[in-house]
């Protein structure tokens, strides 16, 4: 018997200055992402990070997920600033993403955005960001927290439970939220863990923290890759 094909999961593309394997600059994808896009049953594929028509490139993948990466230009969100925090900022790398986050929202491809993947929905949205959360007690990075879910969201119908255990790294977090999103998961200092849209017109869910992290040990954070390949079958 013929199984079906695994549904095509767009992963954009990271670009890395240095990869000792390749010997020059590469552009790449966490293993630990990759791997529990697998073990959802999706076929993760990575794409160049070209501004050339994004929705016809698009147009074959079944989901998209965005994927965490360095911080987005302040200026995309309407800073005239740039704190000293700020690092590995790629303006190409920036267009393509806040491209295909407005592409994902407005045709409805499923769509899973992760730490500056949320950012970047949410600045494609017409939201802010804070460019850095300050002091050592509001760091979230190489940090695990509990984060309080929203009963109903997305999330939580993924994942299954009202309160997860969340790997997280990223130094800035939302400021103003993007025109149409909610909050759906939050943590203890206010930071803003989750975000959906009302409204969507196709399965979406962000989160801040990296649940490819721990998705091999935690049954909770695998079922959140679950169901967005799930949605895009």
């Amino acid at each position: 018997m013929t199984r079906a094909p695994r549904p095509l999961i767009a992963v954009p593309a990271r670009f890395s200055a240095t990869t000792s394997a390749l010997r020059f600059a590469a552009e790449v994808n966490a293993r630990a992402l990759i791997e529990a896009v697998w073990r959802a049953g999706g076929e993760p594929a990575s794409i160049h990070p070209a501004d050339t028509d994004v929705p016809g490139r698009l147009a074959r993948f079944d989901g998209v997920l965005l994927p965490g990466g360095g911080d987005l230009a302040p200026y995309r969100y309407g800073a005239t600033q740039t704190h000293d925090t700020v690092y590995d900022v790629d303006d190409l790398q920036d267009t393509f993403d806040l491209r295909v986050a407005r592409h994902a929202l407005e045709s409805g491809l499923p769509l899973l955005a992760i730490c500056r993947g949320l950012q970047a929905v949410n600045v494609a949205l017409g939201g802010t960001l804070e460019q850095d959360m300050g002091g050592p007690d509001r760091t979230h990075r190489h940090l695990r927290h509990p984060v309080t879910v929203r009963p109903g969201s997305h999330v939580e119908q993924a994942v299954g439970e009202a309160k997860v255990d969340a790997s997280c790294y990223h130094h800035q977090r939302v400021d103003r939220l993007g025109s149409g999103l909610t909050v759906t998961a939050g943590a203890a200092d206010g930071t803003v863990e989750g975000l959906e849209l009302t409204g969507a017109r196709g399965w979406f869910t962000a989160v801040q923290w990296h649940p490819e992290d721990t998705a091999h040990e935690d049954p909770a954070q695998q079922r959140l890759f679950d169901a967005f390949v799930r949605a895009a079958a």
